[in-house]
Parts: C-alpha cells; structure tokens; sequence
C-alpha cells in the first residue's frame, strides 16, 4: 500500500559481505555482485543481486524493522514455496535465512521475473495496443481465481490458518487496528461512518466458504505484467497473505481498479490510457477461470472498502503525531474517507462500482 515512511533499498558493503558469506555456505554460487535497489513497495527493501551472474532479488524488511516485520518474512516465503509448481503466476523461491546473525532480520531470494509495474511504467506494446489493455485484465482476474484455489494444505502455509471464521473476525480485527491508532491529536471515532458500515457487515455476514490462498493486497501495484503479451508475469508484495475467503481478495480487486470510482492511485498508469476491461469483466473472467460465486458479493466489496480504509488511515494518524508529511496524511486519509464512503453506498443499494 501506499505509505509515507520511505526505505532505503539497498544493501551496505557489511551486507553484502554478510550475504556472500551465507550463499557460499548454503551453495548458491561464490560471489555476490551488482547490487540494485529496485522500485515498489515502501514496506520493505527489494534489491537485484547477481550470484555468480545470475539475477535475483533479495527481499528483506525495511531499514528499521517492524516487531511483525520477520514474521511476514516467513509468511511470504511459505506462500512462494507453497505455491511452487502451481499455475499461479508468481516469482520463484530460491532460498530464505531465518538466521538473524547473517543480516540481523529474516530474508529470502527469489527469481527475477521480467516484467512492469503497470502503477509506474507500462510498456511500448501496452502503450500502442489497447487491446493488450483490455486482454491483460483478465487475465490478471483469472489469475487471482487461480490463486484462491490453488492447494495450500497440508504445506506450511498451513500453519498460518486461524481457527473459527475468518469473515466474522473481519470488524473486530480491523476495528482494533483502528483503535491502535489513538493518541492525544487522533481519536479514531472522529473518521466518520465507520461505526455505521462496521455494524451493518458484522449484521449480514456471508457463510464461510473454503478456505482459500489470499493475495490479501490484490491491485495492480502489487503485480508485473509481460511485457510483450497481455499476460500476468507475476503477484508480487506478499505481505498481507493469508489462508482465508478468496471472495475478500475480489472485492479488493474490483474496488481497487483504477475505472472510476478510484479510491487509490493503483495502476494509474495503465489505466490512464484508456481500453482497459470493465469492473464486469473482470467479474466475469474470475467465474470463467473457476473462481468462486457469491450471492452476497456487495459484502465483500463493503468489506473491502472498510479494510482498506482503516489501513491507510493509519498515515493521517502519524501525520498528526508528526511521524508522516502532511501531503501523505491529507492524499491518504481523504481516500480512507472516500473508501468508507463508497462501502456505505454498496451496503445502502447504492452501487458505484457498476456491478449490480
């Protein structure tokens, strides 16, 4: 997700050092050359690294870890390796180091994939064909029906499953991150029409259905696209992965689409050039491609708007306990409200996301 804390991705010579030390130890290769900082996600420093020439990229937390940030390490690389040999497009695992002496924090290599973020840069074919921008949205759909079933059990992403109903603890969940940002300048019953969206979902809640592999993140800053052919490369930005209702994962999607009404900037480059597929065929593509049906997809949609909206909010919390710039706090907490606001339209009959 967007943020305001900027990381610097890179690695130090001592790092580097460290991490030759470590490939040569477990046999990856001798040399460890070309360090790159990569663009993406601010939550975390992703470098391209060379070991005896061949590309990879190194994941690790960000310069000043969080107390989770390890174990979201571990979560990430439990999905890669759980989801290796599927037909879920995603990066290949290498190897992870839960040895906190090599770098100080969890980390993992996994292979370069070749490929753009359609949130900052979209390639010369996308750029002259609109019909690769229309293709490549289905296929990012059918892509993330796959995901919900792809097989997780009995891997070690297993491990990671909570017990009881995922969809019912959704409100309390995320009501209580919401309630962690409280201090003396931020009082979280100020952001308005939480309380009323909040009771409205805990009172209609879905069934669970099976269990399922969550993305938990799934907009178009979180993917690469092939260059050459409107095809998925890749679902990147695993942090928030769970084992739960895949059905939440297309709500974030079909809200996250950047068609108005936009309440993020994800994918903005692509979708400022026009032709890309309606939120309905994104719809459609999922079902096509095995994904799961729903009578009650406006909760998943309210869902999403509600979860997503209290997690950026928490950057209008720091700006006013002078830990973010205004700019960030005032762009995000103006989505959150916008995001709250549009969860309150779907759950009142009121639909703008053009799927009813």
């Amino acid at each position: 997700m967007p943020d305001d804390a900027p990381q610097l991705p890179t690695l130090s010579e001592d790092d580097v050092a460290a991490l030759t030390c470590w490939v040569r130890a477990t046999g990856l290769g001798d040399a460890v050359t070309d360090v790159t900082p990569l663009t993406g996600g601010t939550q975390n420093v992703v470098v391209r690294v060379h070991v005896d020439g061949r590309p990879m990229v190194l994941r690790r937390p960000p310069v000043h870890p969080r107390p989770t940030s390890d174990k979201t390490m571990q979560r990430e690389i439990a999905v890669l390796r759980t989801l290796a040999g599927s037909d879920v497009p995603h990066p290949a695992f290498i190897a992870g180091c839960e040895d906190l002496g090599v770098l100080g924090v969890v980390f993992y290599l996994m292979a370069e994939v070749d490929g753009f973020n359609p949130g900052n840069e979209v390639s010369e074919a996308y750029s002259r064909d609109a019909a690769m921008r229309h293709a490549v949205g289905l296929s990012y759909a059918a892509s993330l029906a796959k995901l919900g079933n792809a097989a997780w059990e009995g891997s070690e992403l297993a491990a990671i499953r909570r017990p009881g109903s995922f969809v019912a603890r959704q409100v309390p969940q995320f009501l209580r991150l919401l309630e962690s940002y409280r201090h003396d300048g931020y009082a979280p019953e100020s952001f308005l029409a939480v309380a009323p969206l909040a009771d409205w979902l805990t009172s209609h809640l879905p069934a669970d259905g099976a269990p399922g592999i969550m993305h938990g993140d799934a907009h178009l800053n979180n993917v690469l696209l092939r260059r050459d052919r409107p095809e998925l490369a890749a679902f990147i930005d695993w942090e928030m992965c769970t084992v739960g209702d895949p059905l939440l994962d297309l709500g974030w999607m079909l809200i996250c689409w950047p068609l108005p009404p936009n309440p993020i900037d994800a994918g903005s480059a692509l979708g400022a050039l026009g032709g890309i597929a309606s939120r309905r065929e994104l719809l459609e593509a999922y079902r096509e491609a095995g994904g799961r049906v729903t009578p009650d997809l406006n909760w998943y949609l309210a869902m999403a708007c509600f979860k997503l909206a209290i997690v950026i909010e928490g950057t209008w919390s720091r700006f006013l306990a002078g830990q973010a710039t205004s700019e960030a706090g005032e762009r995000l907490h103006a989505s959150a409200q916008n995001l709250i606001d549009l969860g309150s339209r779907v759950v009142h009959g009121d639909n703008p996301f053009d799927l009813d």
